[in-house]
């Protein structure tokens, strides 16, 4: 599905600059390649987090849509209920226009804290877009590890030290996980790659039920990037099949970026400062790990899209 460049920048920005986003900030440029994506009239619900502090600070407000905010675990539920009200008021002729809803939330709020909300949102089957804008870790509160943070990322839950050396789990596959509730449309998107990412989420809301889209949207503060370095480093986490490109649209997987060269794992860990314990010789058994459950999931990813490695 491609997107009509043209007609898109004639769309009202339902973003508003302006906002109190850091430099260089990912989820930023994520929520504004979501918003001008969008179908309207739209409701959108954002769980407290780095997106809902810096685009809401009282007595201002970046959105140019209805909006509201939650509680860190129930974006989902919040936007069930909008859904559920416009679904009677539309019954009963009350409300004739027909809404999109997208309801928000970083990784802390999707992959923890609301993943049982979330879980039951997909299972009932509610007309709404659910976004996670996956920056890999508690950003808003001080980089605390959450189960998206990588392996051997350096977090102050999981600090890098003489005897540990960053995060020692993998990270949760949870567009895997969101996939498995055989719900209408699933995906995987970064920020570097505007075009998939927006045709993703024009996707989702032509489908009459549950989408869910998982967003790479770089932190330069939690990953210690520089600013100007934030489109780059996502770009690096695709090149290196970290984060692959790709949909589950209606039980099909179909693999949207095939890299022409596959890059190792280091490639992207050495532009951030998180993995910089790592890249220590005497720790590559660790980046080896990284590289092997990297090689492993996309192997598996490739079979599932019917691609054989060869074609890669």
């Amino acid at each position: 599905m491609a997107i009509n460049l043209k007609e898109m920048s004639k769309k009202p920005e339902l973003l508003a600059p302006g906002h109190r986003a850091c430099a260089g900030c990912g989820g930023g440029i994520a929520l504004r390649q979501v918003m001008r994506a969008s179908k309207t009239p739209v409701v959108v619900s954002c769980a407290t987090g780095c997106m809902e502090v810096v685009t809401t600070i009282y007595p201002y407000t970046a959105w140019r849509c209805s909006f509201i905010h939650n509680a860190f675990e129930n974006s989902a539920p919040t936007m069930c209920g909008i859904e559920a009200a416009w679904k009677k008021l539309n019954r009963d002729g009350k409300v004739k226009d027909k809404y999109y809803f997208i309801a928000f939330g970083g990784d802390g709020a999707t992959f923890d804290i609301g993943m049982g909300q979330i879980s039951g949102f997909l299972e009932r089957g509610h007309r709404m877009l659910y976004v996670c804008y996956d920056n890999q870790a508690y950003m808003n509160t001080g980089t605390q590890r959450s189960s998206a943070t990588p392996m051997g990322a350096n977090v102050t839950t999981a600090p890098a030290g003489a005897v540990h050396k960053g995060k020692e789990q993998f990270d949760k596959n949870l567009t895997e996980i969101c996939a498995a509730h055989e719900i209408p449309y699933v995906a995987q998107a970064s920020i570097h790659n505007f075009k998939d990412l927006m045709a993703k989420v024009q996707k989702a809301q032509e489908k009459d039920g549950p989408a869910f889209l998982n967003i790479l949207a770089s932190c330069n503060r939690g990953w210690r990037v520089k600013p100007e370095q934030s489109v780059e480093v996502c770009r690096l986490g695709v090149e290196t099949c970290f984060w692959p490109l790709y949909e589950v649209d209606e039980g099909v997987y179909k693999l949207n970026y095939k890299p022409k060269e596959k890059l190792p794992i280091g490639e992207w860990a050495k532009l951030q400062g998180r993995f910089a314990q790592v890249l220590q010789p005497e720790n590559k058994h660790i980046l080896d790990a990284i590289q092997e459950k990297v090689d492993k999931r996309w192997e598996k990813l490739l079979h599932k899209c019917e691609v054989k490695p060869e074609e890669v």
